[in-house]
């Protein structure tokens, strides 16, 4: 019984994960200047196509809330948080806005949105997932900031394009100072690897820098870059990072070794590449159980992880697969929290199944 179950979630993980991938890239065009659009393409990278390219100015960063079926925007040029549909690409409404420019959102280990100002007083602001403005989470100002990622322990880190340098903030938002601010000329994208160490993309340089836990440089990760901003993993391990200079999207393997032109120069009238989502769509035609991806638990890396409140009463099972599909453990959603620390670091998938019989799955890693 046990290995037709596994057998069955290994089904629908390979549906999810596999045979509905569409990729996303932010095109902020001549900056504060249209043409502006976010652009969806298979896959494979090809089959480009507008799927949004009104209510759009300077956009930045994009975000799916797959339970409620919409996508956020952030556009530096008109301060504002655009919500759209999700399947169509339709402007919905405003979600947030007064916002000094909005550009890098993320969902916090509070499992609240985290989003970074390039202007204004350079503070990190907080919303919850309707909107709603919750408070400045920092009071530190990182001006020109453009990148942010939490550690294992929650510490929060955000990057100063202008200021060349990462700042990192306790789990409370109390600021531990400049964690780096050297080797850098103008870093945009930043994310912790399986090992503990924090990559950076450098806008004005010609790579990928590596640094350790501490801070210190070790090496340059990925060459050959040039204007580079936007960056999404596959399940795989494989990297893909916006490339401005020659309007495409590289990817790279996990070991930062350059594999291709993945979205080739100019594909969908492409021009600045500055956001790149991997997204697992739902629309497979399968309807028992549905299936579909959500935020199960935050961070989406690292060893501690904490299951969001209101998904626990709605939980039936929460099972722990690696990313070949094999069933690993699970998970007592009892708690609100689960220690992987036990596991080897990599790429995983959690799939649960709720009481309506639906099933979410979600990726992440273990570092």
């Amino acid at each position: 019984m046990k290995q037709i179950l596994t057998l069955l979630l290994m089904s629908i993980c390979s549906v999810a994960f596999s045979q509905t991938t569409e990729i996303y890239v932010s095109d902020a065009g001549n900056f504060n200047n249209p043409p502006w659009q976010i652009l969806k393409f298979d896959a494979n990278g090809q089959n480009p196509s507008a799927f949004i390219n009104t209510n759009l100015n300077w956009p930045q960063d994009i975000l799916f809330i797959e339970d409620s079926n919409f996508v956020l925007i952030s556009n530096l040029g008109s301060n504002k948080i655009t919500r759209h549909n999700a399947t169509t690409g339709a402007y919905i409404s405003d979600f947030a806005g007064s916002i000094g420019g909005p550009t890098r959102m993320k969902i916090g280990p509070d499992s609240l949105l985290y989003v970074l100002q390039w202007t204004g007083n350079g503070r990190v602001r907080r919303y919850d997932l309707s909107g709603n403005y919750i408070g400045e989470f920092t009071s530190v100002s990182v001006g020109q900031s453009i990148g942010l990622d939490w550690d294992q322990n929650n510490n929060l880190y955000v990057s100063s394009y202008g200021g060349a340098l990462v700042r990192k903030f306790n789990s409370n938002g109390a600021d531990q100072g400049l964690f780096i601010n050297s080797n850098l000329q103008g870093p945009t994208n930043i994310w912790f690897d399986t090992n503990g160490d924090l990559l950076v993309a450098d806008y004005n340089g010609t790579s990928v820098k590596r640094f350790d836990s501490t801070g210190n440089f070790i090496n340059d990760f990925m060459t050959g870059l040039n204007n580079c901003e936007g960056v999404a993993m596959f399940p795989n391990g494989n990297i893909l990072i916006g490339n401005g200079g020659n309007s495409s999207v590289k990817m790279f393997d996990s070991a930062g070794t350059y594999l291709s032109d993945f979205i080739p120069s100019g594909s969908g009238s492409l021009i600045n590449p500055n956001a790149v989502v991997i997204r697992q769509n739902n629309s497979t035609g399968v309807t028992e159980p549905k299936s579909k991806n959500a935020i199960i638990f935050t961070p989406n890396i690292g060893t501690e992880f904490f299951i969001h409140q209101k998904m626990i009463g709605e939980l039936t099972s929460l099972e722990v697969f690696n990313i070949e599909g094999t069933f690993v453990e699970h998970i007592d959603f009892s708690q609100n929290n689960w220690n992987a620390e036990h596991l080897a670091p990599g790429n995983y998938m959690l799939i649960a199944t709720l009481k309506n019989k639906n099933t979410i799955t979600q990726q992440f890693v273990i570092r």
